[in-house]
């Protein structure tokens, strides 16, 4: 995605802007400007670059201008989108009409509140901001854009239907984990059965969580929700990091991954935290590691076993195995180093 500077006004000097973000700028057919960036000239509602047509601007007032828009797709190279009232939905209509076709979308926007809707729409979003010499707008578009770099070109953060290995998890031990602030996940996206979270009191050790996706006699299911215990337990982020429970947020992006080792991402959308009874399981992993996960005591929560079925923690025993991770690097502020730390 790429970010323009609408210089139409003739007025903006360059230097007074941090413009390292700016792919190209917009001038009046008659302006100049002193700059090495690509230029894009405005004649009438005409778009020139190079001395060619390249789009056209058009005014979304109503249904008029987002139909004048949708005529255009596929005989021009851009359409550069104003708006009377910035509104999402015409732009979602004229990105989908764009898909397939060589044609691109532009959007002028006026506040830094719209570069995040025009950017992400439709989960494609438009494939350039054209934002007015304002700092704040042209900062509000660089982080849009590094956003959107990210989701686009980022390897680290998990691919959906990517595989991680589970292998068995030993139950040593389960005793009482006292009262503790238990921490639900709840997210903007909908769990499936048999899917989950790795989380437990190792970074490098972790038990699979399932999501409220269960039916159960006493509370409705919540399939957006995992149950995922104390503020000190280690989670695994979408892009292989660990963070404490305690440091999640809304927005954050976690690793969902379902007893078939299939992963995919999810963002946090709230957390829920509550003073809850605890229970403590001592685990133990092929290579005798040895590490704790608390959860909640209640029959909702539940683990998974080695023949994929789901386990409410009140009904585990000493002896049973579960389903988790294991990492033999350590962390440092989530991130895996080659060094050795013990957990206990």
């Amino acid at each position: 995605m790429e970010v323009w500077l609408d210089n139409r006004d003739n007025l903006a000097e360059l230097s007074a802007y941090r413009i390292d973000c700016i792919d190209c700028l917009i001038q009046p057919i008659e302006g100049t400007t002193n700059t090495d960036l690509p230029l894009i000239f405005i004649d009438g509602k005409s778009l020139i670059q190079s001395g060619k047509v390249i789009g056209e601007i058009i005014k979304i007032d109503g249904s008029e201008g987002q139909s004048k828009a949708r005529s255009l797709v596929g005989s021009v190279s851009w359409l550069l989108l104003e708006f009377e009232n910035w509104s999402m939905i015409p732009i979602e209509n004229i990105i989908a009409a764009c898909v397939g076709s060589p044609t691109k979308v532009a959007a002028l926007l006026r506040s830094p509140a719209e570069a995040q809707g025009a950017a992400f729409a439709l989960e494609i979003g438009v494939d350039a901001l054209v934002v007015i010499p304002d700092q704040l707008m042209i900062n509000s578009a660089a982080i849009v854009k590094s956003q959107r770099g990210e989701i686009v070109e980022k390897t680290n953060i998990v691919k959906d239907n990517e595989e991680i290995k589970l292998q068995p998890l030993l139950i040593t031990n389960i005793e009482s984990g006292g009262l503790s602030d238990r921490y639900c996940i709840d997210l903007t996206s909908l769990l499936e059965v048999g899917e989950g979270m790795l989380i437990g009191s190792s970074s490098s050790c972790m038990a699979l969580v399932h999501g409220e996706t269960i039916a159960s006699d006493y509370v409705p299911i919540r399939p957006f929700r995992v149950n995922a215990g104390p503020p000190h337990a280690y989670i695994v982020m979408a892009n292989r990091t660990t963070k404490y429970l305690s440091e999640l947020k809304a927005g954050d992006e976690v690793l969902i991954i379902s007893s078939s080792e299939y992963c995919k991402s999810a963002t946090v959308g709230r957390l829920k935290i509550e003073r809850r009874p605890m229970l403590l399981f001592s685990l133990k992993n092929t290579n005798d590691k040895e590490a704790q996960i608390f959860t909640q005591q209640a029959e909702t929560v539940r683990l998974v076993g080695t023949e994929k079925e789901n386990i409410a923690v009140t009904d585990l025993t000493i002896g049973q195995y579960i389903l988790g991770w294991s990492d033999p690097d350590a962390r440092h502020i989530g991130a895996a180093v080659p060094s050795q730390v013990v957990e206990r």
